[in-house]
């Protein structure tokens, strides 16, 4: 700082080729922009300027100096009028990452919207079924669907998210209806491969079951296309088979009972604290909050 505050003493001193005038300038005493200069000559070992009591001339060094000097002053003061556009619109690029299943059904559509929306701005959509850290990856706003937030990063709610046991309705009628959830343990259960039992929350208390099946995945999207084959019972986010129980695809089980996992019950944006967030940012995150919540879309098809 005390470097660039002898670089613009110098710099102004030239353009109005009077220590006086670049003091009255810069609201500083004369002695000072001299001091300032004479600090800056020492530091580069060589003189900038000749002068004398009727005028002040560059050295053929403080000549060299000085256009480096309103070059870099240019560019600085460029950057400061590139930050300042970005901070009064929407404008510049954004990096939004999202999981895999989540961001194909619901982001992907959206993103047209939202940058038509948007003009000045340009997006890159990047899906990962994994954690994400923000910072080392380059990401402006993750979307989670974690229970457990980072302490480092502002989670805004988007919308709710239920977790609906379901099945075909050609498995119901070969099987039957489970009328209560001890006739679960008699079912085919298609779980994620780390699931041994489901727990639920009922009238009487919590109650969990221990779930077996010829079919297990680690994936979401496996598991809804298990279902819909008829292969068995399976508990699957409303974000996922919302159409599937509008069109019958899928009927939902016991649907008086809650049932409780390790998952969110919302889906959330996720961000680095900033007291100065960037319009680009807030714009998209108020997008997606209008577009999901607070009753999502998702939730709003009765199941049949």
């Amino acid at each position: 700082m005390d470097n660039f505050a002898a670089v613009t003493a110098f710099v102004k001193t030239v353009e109005l080729k009077s220590f006086t005038a670049a003091a009255e300038a810069l609201k500083l005493s004369k002695a000072m922009v001299s001091q300032r200069i004479s600090t800056l000559e020492a530091r580069l070992q060589t003189r900038l300027l000749q002068r004398t009591t009727r005028r002040l001339s560059l050295t053929e060094a403080g000549k060299v100096y000085y256009e480096h000097c309103i070059r870099a002053m240019a560019e600085m003061e460029a950057g400061t009028q590139a930050l300042s556009r970005l901070h009064a619109a929407p404008r510049g690029h954004l990096r939004l990452t999202s999981p895999v299943t989540f961001g194909q059904l619901h982001i992907a559509p959206a993103m047209p919207d939202f940058l038509a929306a948007n003009p000045e701005v340009s997006l890159e959509l990047v899906l990962l079924d994994r954690q994400v850290d923000l910072v080392d990856e380059g990401f402006d706003i993750g979307i989670s669907l974690r229970a457990n937030i980072a302490q480092n990063l502002i989670a805004r709610r988007l919308a709710p998210i239920r977790r609906v046991l379901c099945a075909a309705p050609e498995y119901l009628a070969r099987s039957g209806q489970p009328q209560h959830i001890g006739e679960l343990a008699g079912h085919q259960c298609l779980a994620y491969s780390w699931q041994m039992s489901w727990r639920f929350s009922t009238p009487e208390g919590k109650n969990e079951i221990r779930v077996g099946s010829r079919f297990r995945a680690n994936n979401v999207d496996a598991l809804r296309a298990a279902a819909l084959k008829g292969l068995g019972i399976a508990l699957l986010p409303s974000y996922v088979i919302g159409p599937d129980l509008a069109a019958g695809r899928l009927k939902q089980v016991l649907p008086a009972i809650s049932p409780t996992t390790t998952f969110a019950d919302h889906v959330s944006a996720v961000y680095l604290p900033d007291r100065h967030l960037l319009p680009k940012v807030r714009a998209c995150i108020d997008f997606l909050a209008a577009r999901f919540g607070p009753e999502a879309y998702w939730e709003k098809i009765s199941p049949q």
